[in-house]
């Protein structure tokens, strides 16, 4: 199964990602720590964006063909990137199951942003400013998903996350 955690940066997908993979056995992909690994080596950011989509793709196909559980952590703001990942599961003949995180305190939500902490080597954590970009450009999602409020408790959207994923934690 490939299962694709969507939202606006600092919403929770990471967060949420994690604590699934902790849960369930599951390979996860983070599209920041790809990006980080691009900009470190001299590709620009305002075209990493698409290739580091790419090399999560090109990642997950042959592990869910193996059998692996893959958690795609990345915004997925716009429908050429939803694309990919229904591409990306059909390739390996997997179901494709979205989550979206939402934060939808904007105090909250800011707070994160300026607060946390940077994780990713060569990664640089994008400003509220930036995030406000995304925001805007997040095209509106109508595809069937779960949609989980990160400012509730995490033991609860991940019990919601594997309930509607179908899985069993450990």
């Amino acid at each position: 199964m490939l299962v694709q955690v969507c939202g606006l940066p600092g919403a929770g997908k990471s967060t949420l990602s994690a604590a699934i993979a902790e849960r369930v056995p599951a390979l996860t992909l983070r599209v920041d720590a790809i990006e980080g690994a691009m900009w470190k080596y001299g590709i620009p950011r305002d075209q990493s964006g698409i290739a580091a989509y790419s090399v999560m793709h090109a990642i997950a196909v042959p592990n869910l063909r193996r059998g692996r559980m893959v958690i795609a952590d990345a915004v997925s703001g716009v429908e050429a990137a939803r694309a990919g990942w229904v591409a990306t599961a059909d390739a390996a003949g997997v179901p494709l199951r979205l989550i979206e995180v939402t934060c939808p305190d904007v105090d909250e939500h800011r707070r994160r942003v300026e607060e946390r902490a940077n994780d990713i080597p060569g990664f640089t954590l994008p400003t509220w400013d930036e995030v406000q970009r995304t925001a805007d450009e997040y095209e509106p999602r109508t595809d069937d998903r779960l949609v989980v409020d990160s400012t509730q408790r995490l033991e609860e959207t991940v019990r919601l996350a594997l309930g509607f994923l179908e899985v069993r934690g450990r």
